[in-house]
């Protein structure tokens, strides 16, 4: 299996919670904060990921480049949104219209991802290194799911350095 279909697999399975959030006004609010939860789990773990072993990938490729800082935008802005949910969640604001946003940057960035950085990266990349790549992903979500939002954000900063820098940082803020 390549990255393009593991990521895949995950962008469908993001769409398919944020349509069932959507469509969970008549849902207790325990039921609600629950699907939050796990779109929360299910984006943020992706993006983590997708960050550190296909766009860092991507990054390094001149031709490459705008897209990937794009698309770490549209990971931020997708974050943003969802904490901004959680925390209308809590103050029992009316969720439905970030729901929506969420939703629908979400669904640019998948349908962005899906055709133009996927096809740039089909271009750069054999198979056997999409290969890896998608095994290097599906190992490292686990670790990312086990971790807080603190180290979440110090994976974001770290995932935006140049590489060299990463590691370093990534050690330094363990601690």
């Amino acid at each position: 299996m390549e990255i393009y279909d593991v990521l895949k697999r995950d962008h469908s399975t993001l769409k398919d919670l944020l349509e069932r959030l959507l469509h969970s006004q008549d849902a207790s609010d325990q039921a609600r904060s629950d699907l939050i939860e796990k779109v929360r789990d299910e984006l943020v773990t992706h993006s983590r990921a997708e960050e550190r072993v296909f766009y860092n990938a991507l990054r390094s490729i001149h031709a490459a480049q705008d897209l990937v800082a794009h698309s770490y935008l549209e990971h931020v802005e997708a974050e943003t949104l969802l904490r901004t949910l959680q925390a209308m969640k809590a103050m029992d604001v009316d969720w439905t219209k970030t729901a929506q946003k969420l939703k629908g940057a979400i669904e640019h960035h998948i349908h962005e991802e899906e055709t133009r950085v996927f096809t740039a990266a089909q271009q750069l990349f054999i198979k056997e290194e999409a290969e890896a790549m998608a095994e290097a992903f599906e190992q490292l979500k686990p670790k990312i799911r086990e971790g807080n939002i603190v180290q979440s954000t110090v994976d974001l900063i770290a995932n935006l350095m140049p590489s060299r820098f990463a590691a370093p940082f990534r050690e330094m803020t363990s601690h």
